[in-house]
């Protein structure tokens, strides 16, 4: 895992950006809630939740075999991860709790919107590899 530290900059950018849209998007789809009893623990889980899944993806672009184009090995490794993890967690937890499946629609595309955002930071920023 010393692949995070090597990149701890680039993942740290990202998950700032991952950060601001899940902002954005709460204003735009949650009717502008945001705040109330809580706030720093909520601020704090969701930077340590897109802080870890940006480091499992930044993982993934390193790995990435050199198949296709870079940007298709970008924009499919986040998909691949959003489709494989975050996608049926959340079908599963919000089904389990019997949530709206609207709900459940807004923060599958938030997480959509995340993940290829994060790529597209961590590549442009660079990755570091490793050493063998």
């Amino acid at each position: 895992m010393i692949y995070i530290v090597l990149n701890g900059g680039a993942i740290l950018a990202a998950t700032a950006l991952g950060l601001l849209l899940g902002l954005v998007w709460q204003v735009l789809f949650d009717r502008g809630r945001i705040g109330g009893p809580g706030i720093a623990g909520t601020l704090l889980l969701a930077f340590v939740a897109e802080a870890w899944l940006c480091a499992i993806l930044a993982g993934a672009l390193i790995l990435a075999p050199p198949k296709g184009s870079v940007w298709t090995m970008t924009i499919g490794s986040a998909f691949v991860i959003w489709l494989g993890f975050v996608v049926p967690s959340l079908a599963a937890s919000y089904r389990m709790r019997s949530l709206p499946v609207r709900s459940a629609l807004v923060d599958c595309g938030y997480w959509l919107v995340v993940m290829l955002a994060q790529a597209v930071v961590l590549r442009l920023i660079g990755l570091v590899p490793p050493p063998v």
